[in-house]
């Protein structure tokens, strides 16, 4: 399986890529972005936009939903083949299907129209933020949580009965913050302010939608987890490995 093309780094503005049919909307976007210091390239439809992923190595990419040809589910399962870019999906459709359907694909974020400028910028830096390590990580590399599961941090990966698993940056993020406080109940607010940042505050179904995520890749039975533990109506809890892997109780 070819390797997928990585982040692109070394801007201090980024090079943002926005997909859509309506040049309106581009160029709206665009003077806004380049006032922000970013430089903007643009695609029109989905097969114009993988080929200039392929090309240019945007940072992050703001992809339209309704587009003919190609709409921007397709796109992005085809740009998920071969690219980790950090996506934020552009679309009317707000339904919550809609969005979990995008974030199942791939799509980092999603932003239903219309919106506002000041709103786009500040999911982009979020988003932006979330592809970057944590200032810290734990004291091993990898981590041994049983016989059963391991964490590379280095590498962002999972190790399930030694077979490697890939996670996406909001999902090693998350999971990141569940080992750090493992034995601690993590709250909604708290991880949605970790992960994802202070202006996701009203967007716990997030939390719930990247537990499920983790759960499917870590937990031998995710409708029965015992790596990721819910406390209903707080938030979410690592289990406490470290006193397990002790004997204490």
């Amino acid at each position: 399986m070819s390797s997928k093309i990585p982040l692109s780094h070394g801007r201090e503005g980024k090079l943002i890529l926005v997909v859509d049919d309506e040049p309106r909307m581009i160029s709206m976007i665009r003077r806004n972005l380049e006032l922000e210091g970013h430089q903007v390239i643009e695609a029109h439809n989905g097969i114009e936009a993988l080929d200039v992923v392929r090309t240019r190595l945007p940072d992050l990419i703001l992809l339209d939903v309704m587009m003919p040809e190609l709409d921007g589910f397709e796109t992005l399962r085809m740009l998920r083949e071969f690219s980790n870019i950090p996506v934020i999906m552009l679309t009317a459709k707000g339904e919550e299907n809609d969005v979990v359907y995008g974030l199942e694909l791939g799509a980092d974020d999603y932003i239903p129209k219309p919106f506002g400028m000041r709103e786009l910028s500040s999911r982009i830096k979020a988003v932006l933020r979330r592809t970057e390590r944590p200032n810290t990580t734990p004291d091993k590399a990898v981590l041994k949580i049983d016989d059963r599961l391991s964490i590379d941090f280095n590498r962002r990966e999972v190790i399930v009965n030694d077979e490697r698993i890939k996670l996406r940056p909001t999902e090693y993020l998350l999971l990141f913050h569940l080992v750090e406080n493992a034995g601690w109940t993590v709250p909604h607010d708290q991880l949605l302010a970790k992960v994802w940042g202070y202006e996701y505050r009203d967007e716990a179904h997030y939390v719930r939608l990247y537990v499920n995520y983790l759960r499917e890749k870590i937990e031998e039975d995710p409708s029965n987890p015992k790596y990721i533990l819910t406390e209903r109506g707080v938030g979410y809890r690592f289990v406490d490995f470290k006193h397990q892997t002790e004997g204490n109780p």
